[in-house]
């Protein structure tokens, strides 16, 4: 194992020191217990926390800040904070009009957001939950009971940060996270395995010619082994699970979302993007917003998903409203 680290039981809270050191403009970190939380918590609007292990970076500290998330509560890499830090979190940004937590479908996220919500609820806070379900790939894994909670993740928060940003009420701020959850679609492939730093060794096995198609972020087995293919050929078998979920249909608006896993260059990327948005094209599917690059990773995996969020006028709206964090930046 080769990283840049210096002891492994430290990684995460030295990571946060060091992110909040960079963008002490925008978060601030508490130590104990530790979570990320805007620098101008509490305000007079709707709350917004995700969290869950970290190794996933920028998700979620990366999108804590103006129009987007107001804390983020990071776990061990690739396990579940504890409940008390996210109480911590949740009471930090309570301005009076409740929060909302955005909780990736995984057991632990799920059981501890959950308690830490009722222990939040029991000091006056009015705390709802949305559980983000956007993979296709497989409908019971290692980590889930039903289908995990992938890179469409991003999409909820930036969406649904937005909403609140603006004022609208916490029942309005789930309903559009529900809805921006209900209409998004993605499936991952690993090229490569990757590294968790306490257990020094690769986290699953590919052959130097295999891929996994429908990886979790966690390295959690997908759909199917299967030998390397063109970029072309791998976006469609990630495509083709996607559009025929929903379904998507010809004259629908779409947000593509081409998501690399950490160790995968924009380069490959782009070219992802070129053939996903060619494909959505020959079925009618016109693409009106775009993401690519790095913001759902799994350490050093070399890899990416694809998601597919149907849009309409208010979701685009929401979604070109000013944000200001440390990995998502536009219209301030």
């Amino acid at each position: 194992m080769k990283k840049l680290i210096n002891d492994p039981k430290n990684v995460v809270t030295e990571a946060v020191e060091g992110f909040a050191a960079a963008h002490a403009d925008i978060v601030r970190a508490s130590a104990d217990p530790l979570f990320l939380v805007r620098t101008d918590a509490p305000s007079d609007k709707v709350g917004i926390i995700s969290g869950g292990g970290s190794g996933h970076e920028p998700l979620h500290g990366g999108f804590v800040g103006y129009g987007m998330l107001d804390a983020a509560v990071p776990g061990a890499v690739f396990t579940s904070p504890t409940p008390d830090p996210i109480v911590a979190a949740t009471t930090a940004v309570d301005g009076g009009r409740g929060v909302l937590h955005i909780v990736k479908n995984y057991t632990g996220d799920v059981l501890n957001f959950e308690t830490a919500a009722d222990l939040a609820a029991a000091e006056g806070v009015d705390v709802r939950t949305v559980i983000v379900n956007d993979d296709v790939a497989v409908q019971d894994s290692l980590y889930t009971a039903g289908r995990r909670g992938v890179a469409g993740t991003v999409l909820v928060e930036k969406i649904a940060g937005a909403a609140a940003q603006r004022g609208d009420s916490l029942d309005d701020v789930t309903a559009v996270a529900e809805k921006v959850n209900a209409q998004v679609r993605s499936m991952g492939v690993a090229l490569t395995p990757c590294v968790v730093p306490h257990a020094g060794e690769p986290s699953f096995h590919l052959e130097d010619d295999e891929i996994e198609i429908g990886i979790g972020i966690h390295g959690e087995p997908g759909r199917e082994k299967i030998k390397l293919q063109p970029a072309d050929a791998i976006v469609e078998r990630l495509l083709g699970p996607i559009i025929d979920d929903i379904p998507f249909a010809s004259g629908d608006r779409v947000l593509l979302l081409v998501n690399g896993m950490g160790g995968t260059p924009q380069v490959e990327l782009f070219i992802a993007y070129r053939h996903a948005a060619r494909v959505l094209a020959d079925r009618g599917i016109e693409v009106t917003r775009s993401l690519v690059g790095n913001y759902t990773t799994s350490l050093e995996m070399q890899g990416m998903s694809l998601s597919v969020l149907k849009l309409d006028d208010e979701l685009t709206e929401l979604w070109d409203a000013p944000v200001q964090t440390a990995a998502l930046r536009w219209g301030r």
